[in-house]
């Protein structure tokens, strides 16, 4: 009887180590989430920046021909 005592007694430690560990866990990711979160990902460039979706002035047949040079 004393060896599955001492069985369940120690799964019972590994269990609440697991538990303990996974909740140490959980709330480090939550804690790099947040910080994460408040960053602005979004802020306008500074610098010499240039916006690249505005389209240049070019006719389509241009823009084609460029298409079938470049092999895209």
């Amino acid at each position: 009887m004393s060896r599955l005592q001492n069985s369940l007694r120690d799964l019972i430690k590994v269990l609440i180590v697991f538990t303990i560990c996974t909740c140490v866990f959980y709330i480090a990711l939550r804690m790099v989430h947040e910080e994460y979160e408040r960053q602005h990902r979004y802020d306008p460039p500074g610098g010499t920046a240039v916006k690249v979706n505005q389209p240049l002035e070019q006719d389509w047949t241009d823009r084609l021909s460029v298409f079938f040079q470049l092999g895209e």
